[in-house]
């Protein structure tokens, strides 16, 4: 899966979101993070080198509080694609931390660093290196005195149907996507009200490469009752027809099935026309490698 532009870091920082992933993926669904006790971490991390400072930041980074007192700080590093060098990245973020709290005078009580990696690829779950010894050949006398480093990587793609139940923000709809796209399902939208709608929709619009979505939204689909992917969906097949070109509706055809937004059948009920007559039109765009 190639790298695009990371849009999901609008979604995630949405405290309800940022504690339902955390909840989920480290407690198993224990409600322990709760969206009143995180605080956006505002503090960029440093990082000399070349004689030039460099700004170090996670993709979303919270405090997770307790009254007024600091127990630990929580930071996610999104992928779509694998990195070798992942664990010297999260090595580096968490080192800057722990240095900023040293560097606080007015910090009464130190915290731990935990760091996330969700990993988006469809293809293979995360190969690269896990902890910072498997990124360097070392000598075999040398390995007992160079100190290991583990990171956290959580496969999303391969989350279980039981896992992304415990799901309750909107974080749930990317699960389900990407676990589809995995197992080369077509996405089956349903009729649950999306809370953050904007940034949900950047965030697929950023992992299919079209800003149909965001489009769609902003031109009248938001309803006074909520937003649905069901409607999200329709509405995108429907921003189609109004250009009444057969090109173009089968070019969006063919992009719902390649991206496994919606089955034949859903198309053809949408659009009113025979499943046989879809196949026709997304036989007309070659398919997406």
């Amino acid at each position: 899966m190639c790298k695009k532009d990371i849009t999901e870091k609008n979604l995630e920082a949405w405290n309800d979101v940022f504690a339902d992933i955390v909840n989920v993926l480290l407690f198993k669904g224990e409600n322990l993070v709760k969206e009143a006790d995180l605080e956006a971490d505002t503090k960029a991390s440093m990082l000399k080198a070349d004689g030039h400072i460099h700004e170090q930041e996670r993709d979303v980074s919270k405090f997770w509080k307790n009254g007024e007192i600091r127990i630990s700080i929580l930071g996610f590093e999104n992928q779509t694609a694998q990195d070798y060098n992942m664990p010297l990245r999260i090595i580096s973020y968490d080192g800057a931390s722990y240095k900023q709290e040293l560097l606080d005078k007015k910090l009464k009580q130190k915290y731990p660093v935990a760091t996330l990696v969700l990993y988006f690829g469809t293809e293979t779950k995360w190969t690269a290196p896990k902890k910072l010894c498997e990124c360097f050949t070392i000598p075999g006398k040398l390995k007992p005195f160079v100190s290991d480093y583990k990171i956290n990587v959580f496969n999303i793609a391969w989350l279980s149907d039981k896992t992304i139940s415990m799901f309750k923000s909107d974080f749930k709809f990317v699960a389900k996507y990407f676990q589809a796209k995995r197992k080369n399902q077509k996405y089956k939208p349903t009729n649950e009200e999306i809370k953050h709608v904007d940034s949900l929709l950047k965030m697929f619009s950023a992992l299919t490469g079209d800003n149909k979505f965001e489009k769609v939204y902003n031109e009248g689909i938001k309803t006074k009752g909520g937003v649905t992917m069901c409607e999200i969906v329709q509405g995108f097949i429907n921003e189609g027809i109004k250009k009444g070109k057969a090109e173009e509706k089968a070019e969006l055809i063919r992009r719902m099935l390649d991206e496994n937004f919606a089955t034949p059948q859903q198309i053809a009920g949408l659009l009113k026309i025979s499943v046989r007559e879809v196949n026709k039109l997304a036989s007309k765009v070659p398919a997406e490698a």
